[in-house]
């Protein structure tokens, strides 16, 4: 970078980017055109598209609208052949221009927080028109490009006036209601026949782009086709600006069906350069119902960055849209969010490289770790990347951040499946070989996520009387379990839970803090097996008998007295849960088996609670 454009990105760093809220940009669900509304895109297409997820109850937050909306020259041509001629949308399809587009898209649907436009970082996929008046208004030069996908000559805005031209075109958007941009096809830089172009042309693109959308959009920016090493060695490795979110793969291509297993084993082998770089990494869109929906989804609720959904208007999995979301107590409105992971997945390697086309679990880790290096969850996920069913042992070690001194349950999503507390230390007899064994179809996939045991141990005080610690001698081992029916549930967890043991009954509390609302699991090792339940109703008292009229023959006493009748296990009497101080409905709270579930989505609305300043749910257990 020289000196000049560096003292630019100082400049934008220190006085043209404003302070504000990320999460929306990272959290919020998104919304692309691209393959849900196809090449002959137009504003109509948009606003229905939009009304068919309201009336879904799909709240996105994010809306991208991709290629086909610029005004570009030679209709009917290849994309390669076209250029683009003007910053505003073509007449065709926005006839009132794009400040009206978006004008109307926050009229009718205010939770649209974010609106993204795509562009090639040139232009377009053939550079920009030399007949235009984007090559009337700034210097341009014609480049070669290397044979093969794209091949030709091309007219490109020359080095000179790049800075400029980025600059007046990122203005136009963001006063045509566009925030934040998709820039694409950036790898053209290296397809430049002649090294001499690819020297002028290469640092100087990419320190203009990233200059403008740091002082237009506070680098909401999506850097796409951008994995070649002048770029991720220069734009993405350098820290001295805030995260930029970074295409991680090739395109997600809906109908070619080999594509789907080897885009997400793309995505999880890149990840172990790319978590490495000041990005975010963007495992691209999918669709919500496709033949490996689930597969991209559990997929990307590992990954830790964007989920970006781009079904066909009406096409929508709402019961896998609901499994990837959750709703937030937003002090603005209720609002969807993804629960993403605050670490970078990647492939989980035992030393070896696993190649695609071996008969293996393709494992991919993650963690969401807590407000100290103490806590945090582990998330693997199991993918079959192959074409027959497989079987495999995956034990412990491979779950990212366990420890060696904790417990902790693992837990199967979809199936709910927990397996009995495990351990990397083996020394202890009690515990099971630390192995799980797991099946996968083909196609299939399973999300294990290992949850640390919180122990909390009697106290051993010499003022206590001799009642009192037999009463209170059970040590209580508790398991957060995020939200429940979630992909990501872990994720949903803000902080480290705390808790503590009261010496005067015995009584466990755990408070948890949410980031979101829905059905937040609590695994108590106090509570009797599932097969111990009693029925949750007690069977019908029968009907007396009538009274004898002469005086019965008295019967024997036993030798021996009966033993007393054993007092069914009633959770209710152990369990008080609260939200903001107050007790949480008995409707709200359930026990199956291990398992406390406290719906705080449906208590919170039961509850009447208002959303105050505070974004996050604090969430009470008392156990005994």
């Amino acid at each position: 970078m020289s000196d000049t454009h560096k003292k630019e990105m100082e400049h934008a760093l220190e006085k043209d980017v404003k302070a504000e809220y990320m999460t929306n940009w990272y959290d919020g669900l998104t919304y692309c055109t691209w393959n849900a509304l196809g090449q002959n895109l137009n504003e109509q297409k948009i606003f229905d598209a939009l009304q068919i997820l309201k009336d879904k109850d799909i709240e996105v937050t994010n809306l991208i609208i991709d290629d086909n909306w610029q005004s570009l020259d030679h209709e009917g041509k290849s994309q390669f052949q076209r250029g683009w001629t003007d910053f505003d949308a073509h007449k065709d399809g926005f006839p009132n221009g794009l400040k009206h587009t978006t004008t109307t898209i926050r009229d009718q649907h205010p939770n649209v927080q974010h609106i993204a436009v795509w562009h090639a970082l040139l232009g377009y996929w053939g550079g920009v028109s030399p007949t235009g008046n984007i090559s009337k208004n700034y210097k341009t030069r014609t480049v070669r490009k290397a044979e093969g996908l794209v091949g030709g000559e091309m007219t490109v805005v020359h080095e000179d006036d790049v800075p400029r031209m980025y600059d007046d075109f990122y203005k136009f958007l963001l006063a045509s209601g566009i925030d934040s941009v998709k820039t694409d096809a950036q790898f053209f830089l290296d397809v430049m026949d002649d090294a001499d172009d690819r020297r002028r042309f290469m640092k100087t693109y990419q320190d203009a782009w990233t200059i403008a959308s740091l002082r237009y959009f506070s680098i909401k920016a999506i850097s796409c086709m951008s994995q070649i090493p002048q770029i991720l060695f220069h734009t993405q490795l350098t820290t001295n600006k805030p995260r930029l979110m970074v295409r991680n793969s090739d395109d997600f291509f809906p109908g070619v069906p080999s594509s789907h297993p080897f885009h997400i084993f793309t995505n999880a082998f890149n990840a172990l350069l790319t978590s490495h770089l000041n990005v975010l990494p963007d495992w691209d869109m999918f669709q919500t119902s496709h033949p490996y929906s689930s597969y991209h989804a559990a997929a990307r609720a590992l990954s830790g960055g964007p989920i970006y959904i781009t079904d066909t208007p009406g096409s929508h999995s709402l019961p896998l849209i609901a499994a990837m979301t959750a709703r937030t107590i937003s002090p603005s409105a209720p609002r969807t969010i993804i629960l993403r992971p605050n670490n970078i997945a990647k492939c989980i390697e035992q030393g070896v490289y696993t190649s695609y086309h071996a008969p293996r679990f393709l494992r991919i880790g993650n963690y969401h770790s807590g407000s100290d290096a103490t806590y945090g969850a582990s998330l693997l996920g199991i993918f079959n990347v192959s074409e027959q069913k497989l079987s495999e042992l995956v034990p412990l070690s491979h779950f990212p951040g366990v420890q060696r001194e904790k417990r902790y349950l693992v837990r199967a999503h979809p199936s709910g499946d927990i397996s009995p507390p495990l351990s990397l230390d083996t020394s202890s007899s009690s515990l099971i070989p630390q192995v799980l064994n797991l099946a996968l179809d083909v196609k299939g996939w399973n999300i294990l996520t290992a949850y640390p045991l919180l122990s909390s141990s009697p106290s051993s005080s010499p003022s206590k009387s001799p009642e009192e610690k037999n009463k209170n001698k059970t040590d209580i081992e508790i398991a957060i379990l995020g939200l429940l029916g979630k992909l990501s549930g872990a994720a949903a967890v803000v902080g480290t839970p705390a808790l503590e043991r009261h010496d005067s009954d015995g009584r466990v509390k755990v408070t948890v803090t949410l980031k979101a609302l829905g059905v937040l699991g609590v695994w108590v090792s106090s509570f009797p097996e599932a097969e111990a339940r009693p029925q949750a109703e007690p069977k019908a008292k029968p009907e007396p008998e009538p009274e004898p009229e002469t005086e019965p023959e008295p019967k024997p006493k036993p030798e021996t007295e009966p033993e007393p009748e054993t007092t069914p296990y009633k959770w209710q009497d152990h369990i008080l849960a609260t939200i903001r101080g107050k007790v949480v409905p008995i409707s709200s709270v359930s026990v199956v088996g291990k398992v406390l579930a406290v719906d705080v989505e449906a208590a919170w609305r039961e509850m009447g609670f208002v959303a105050g300043w505070g974004r996050e749910v604090e969430v009470v257990v008392m156990v005994s």
